[in-house]
C-alpha cells in the first residue's frame, strides 16, 4: 500500500495481468492486484474445472485457514523449508491480518486448542465463497479449464500460447500453480532452478504392525523418531488402521520428507509412548509397584496415562500373560514392557496421502526470488507464490498462511504504479 499523501500516475490504464492458478495463492494475489490497481485487467487461468480445489477440501471440509501464531519469529518455525525467507514477508502480512481481511467482508474465524483457525461456520465452502465473491465484485476475469501450451518472455511483457483460444499477452505474470509440475517447466523455461519435489506431510504405513486393529486410539503426548538419524517429533499420535498418523507423524513426514523419500519410505521408527521418562525409569516405577502391589494384574492399572486398550496391547507384546498376578511376572517381562513404552519398534514400508489434500516439498529454488517482491531474480515481471515455490510448512493452517502471504505480497507488488516526483 501506499502513503495517502503519495500521488499516483496511473502510466497504463491498460495493464494486464495474468495469475496462472486458481488455488488460495493465485485468487488472492489476483483479488489483492485488482484491488490496487482497478484499472488493470486481471486474468486467472485455472488449468481444472474448479477454484480453489484444497480450499474447498482441506480440515475435513471445514478449511484451516490459518493458525494462531501471530510472532513471526515463532511463526516461521512452523516451516521446514522455506522459514528464513518468509520472515521478511510474516512481518508484513500474517495471520492477523489474515483474520482482519476476513473479518471485513463478514467472515469470522475461531481459534481451536490446538491453534488452528477455522471459519466459525465450520463449512470450506465459507471461505471459498468469499474469496469468489471478492474476485466478482473486482472484475477479475476467472478462466478455467485453460490449457497452456508455452509462455514466452516479449520485451517486458509475456506472451501466452493457449491450445484452443487466442494468444494472450500480458504486462505482468504470477505462477502459482502450487506443485503441479507444469508450473515447474514453466519456470525453468525461464532459467530457475527447480529443487526436485517430494512428498510432504503424509501417514505411515506400518503393515507389520501389531496394533492395527487399536485404529482410532489417540495418545494425546508422544515422541516418534527415525532410528539412526536425529529426526523425531513430539506431540499427538494417532493408531490407524495401517499404521500411525496424527499431528507428531505428520510433522514429522514434514520435517524428514527428504530422507524419507531417500529411502523409499522404509525406515525403522520409534515411537516413545512415555515421553517423559526413560526406560531405566518405567522399569524402575513397574518394579515398585510389583513390590506393592504383588497380586495386581500390570494390565489393569493403566499406567502413564496411556489408553487402557493400548496399555493392555504393550502388557501382551511385552509377553505377560493375561491377568496374569505381579508375583508371578518376571523382571525380564516387565523390563520388556518398559522398553515397549519407551522405544517400541516398527517398520515403515511407504505412505497415504488423503485424496487431493497433500503438500510436496521441492520447487522454484528460493534464492533465486525477491521475497520482498515475489517476483523472479532473473525475469523481470515475473512472480512465484504459494507451494510452486521450495516452501512447505507442517499441519496446521501454515501452508494456507504462505499462500495468504505470498498471494498479497505478489499482488502488492504486481499493482504498484509510479509515484510523482
Amino acid at each position: 500500500m501506499f502513503p495517502e499523501s503519495t500521488n499516483i500516475i496511473r502510466m497504463d490504464p491498460k495493464k494486464t495481468f495474468v495469475i496462472i492458478g486458481g488455488g488460495a495463492a493465485g485468487i488472492f494475489a489476483a483479488i489483492t492486484a485488482a484491488e490496487l490497481d482497478p484499472q488493470a485487467h486481471v486474468i486467472v487461468l485455472e488449468k481444472t474445472r474448479q477454484l480453489l480445489a484444497k480450499v474447498r477440501i482441506s480440515g475435513g471440509g471445514r478449511c484451516n485457514v490459518t493458525h494462531s501464531a501471530f510472532d513471526p519469529k515463532l511463526l516461521v518455525q512452523h516451516y521446514p523449508r522455506g522459514n528464513k525467507e518468509l520472515l521478511g514477508p510474516f512481518h508484513r502480512f500474517q495471520p492477523k491480518d489474515t483474520i482482519d481481511w476476513f473479518l471485513k467482508r463478514n467472515v469470522r474465524l475461531k481459534t481451536e486448542e490446538d491453534g488452528r483457525m477455522f471459519p466459525t461456520t465450520d463449512s470450506s465452502e465459507t471461505i471459498a465463497s468469499c474469496l469468489l465473491a471478492e474476485a466478482r465484485r473486482l472484475n477479475v476475469e476467472i478462466r478455467l479449464e485453460q490449457k497452456i501450451e508455452k509462455i514466452q518472455k516479449k520485451d517486458e511483457g509475456f506472451l501466452i500460447t493457449l491450445e484452443e483460444e487466442e494468444p494472450l499477452s500480458c504486462d505482468k505474470l504470477l505462477i502459482a500453480t502450487g506443485s503441479f509440475p507444469q508450473g515447474h517447466e514453466f519456470a525453468r523455461a525461464f532459467g530457475h532452478t527447480i529443487v526436485p519435489p517430494v512428498p510432504s506431510l503424509f501417514t505411515f504405513n506400518v503393515p507389520t504392525s501389531p496394533l492395527l486393529d487399536l485404529s482410532g486410539i489417540a495418545v494425546p503426548d508422544a515422541i516418534v523418531r527415525i532410528q539412526g538419524t536425529a529426526w523425531k517429533q513430539r506431540g499427538p499420535v494417532l493408531i490407524t488402521h495401517w499404521g500411525f498418523s496424527g499431528p507428531a507423524a505428520l510433522k514429522l513426514s514434514a520435517w524428514a520428507a527428504r530422507e524419507l523419500h531417500r529411502h523409499n519410505y522404509r525406515v525403522d521408527l520409534v515411537v516413545q509412548w512415555v515421553p517423559d521418562r526413560t526406560t531405566e525409569e518405567v522399569e524402575k516405577i513397574l518394579l515398585e509397584i510389583k513390590s506393592s502391589k504383588p497380586q495386581r494384574a500390570i494390565e489393569n492399572e493403566a499406567l502413564f496415562k496411556l489408553p487402557l486398550n493400548l496399555w493392555k496391547r504393550l502388557v501382551r507384546l511385552a509377553g505377560i500373560a493375561e491377568q496374569n498376578p505381579l508375583s508371578r511376572v518376571s523382571n525380564a517381562h516387565l523390563k520388556q514392557l518398559a522398553k515397549l513404552c519407551t522405544a517400541h519398534p516398527f517398520k515403515v514400508e511407504g505412505k497415504t496421502t488423503y485424496k487431493q489434500e497433500f503438500v510436496t516439498c521441492g520447487g522454484v529454488l528460493l534464492k533465486e526470488v525477491d521475497f520482498k517482491r515475489m517476483e523472479s531474480r532473473l525475469v523481470k515481471n515475473l512472480f512465484f507464490s504459494g507451494e510452486v515455490l521450495d516452501i512447505d510448512g507442517v499441519t496446521g493452517g501454515f501452508n494456507f498462511q504462505n499462500a495468504w502471504t505470498s498471494g498479497w505480497i505478489a499482488g502488492n507488488a504486481m499493482s504498484e504504479t509510479q509515484p510523482t516526483t
